[in-house]
Formats: structure tokens, C-alpha cells, sequence
């Protein structure tokens, strides 16, 4: 029999952070989201990180903005890019884990999702982003 450990919970919560910062950074600086990455690793002290969630959703999410963008478009009120950068990045993983992490639950994605819009996002952002992840979740999982 064999043991597949599964991430911690925590260490995933820490990667969804750290990319979301380096989104933020991102979408900020316009700089290589591969260098980008690879700077968030080499600089900061993120004690509790799954490293490869981390680098997958840093290098992945932008390479996908499109594809997320057509997810959002159809359930937000705005253009996407009129979202506050950090609510934009905050959506962008929400969408890339209801889309292509079919192994993460989609309610945990919309709670993790929430809980980084209550840390880095406006006052009520949250609610906002759990509205809009919501009916992303409906059109593109079984809830």
C-alpha cells in the first residue's frame, strides 16, 4: 500500500498568500512571472509554504488571465480590470483552482479565497469575492 501524503491545509493557505502577493507584484512591476517566483522564494521567509502550489499558481495564473477572464466576465459587475489589483488576484487563484484543481474542494477554494480578500483586500471585499467565486463554482464544478 502505498502512503500519498496530502499537503497540509496550512501549507496551502501559506502558497495561496505568497502568490498572492507575487500576483500583486505582478500585475504591479509587469515583470517575468517566472522571476517574479523565483525572487518571492529567494527574498521572503514564508515559514508554512507548500513550495510547488506556490510556484504553480505564481507561474500558472498569469499564463491563463484570459481563460480566468472568461470565467469572470459573464458573473462580475465591472470589467475585470477595473477590479482593485488585489481583489483581481485574489479571483484569478479562486478561478484557476475551480478550473484546473478539480482535487481541491470547490468550497475550499471560495473559503481560502475569502479569508486572503479579509487579510489583504478592502474592509468588504470579501463578500464580494465570495459572491463572484460562487457563481464561478456553479458553472464550472458539480456544487
Amino acid at each position: 500500500m502505498t502512503n500519498t501524503a496530502r499537503p497540509s491545509r496550512g501549507l496551502r493557505t501559506g502558497a495561496r498568500r505568497a502568490a498572492l502577493q507575487a500576483l500583486y507584484q505582478w500585475q504591479i512591476s509587469g515583470h517575468d512571472t517566472d522571476n517574479t517566483a523565483a525572487m518571492f522564494l529567494d527574498q521572503w521567509d514564508f515559514p508554512a509554504l507548500d513550495e510547488d502550489y506556490f510556484r504553480e499558481l505564481a507561474r500558472e495564473v498569469p499564463r491563463c488571465v484570459a481563460r480566468l477572464e472568461d470565467q469572470l466576465t459573464p458573473v462580475i459587475d465591472r470589467p475585470v480590470r477595473q477590479v482593485d489589483p488585489v481583489e483581481r488576484a485574489i479571483l484569478w487563484i479562486g478561478v484557476y483552482e475551480l478550473v484546473f484543481r478539480s482535487d481541491v474542494p470547490w468550497r475550499v477554494v471560495v473559503n481560502e479565497s475569502v479569508e486572503l480578500a479579509k487579510s489583504f483586500g478592502a474592509e468588504q471585499s470579501y463578500k464580494y469575492v465570495n459572491g463572484i467565486l460562487d457563481k464561478v463554482a456553479r458553472t464550472v464544478r458539480d456544487t
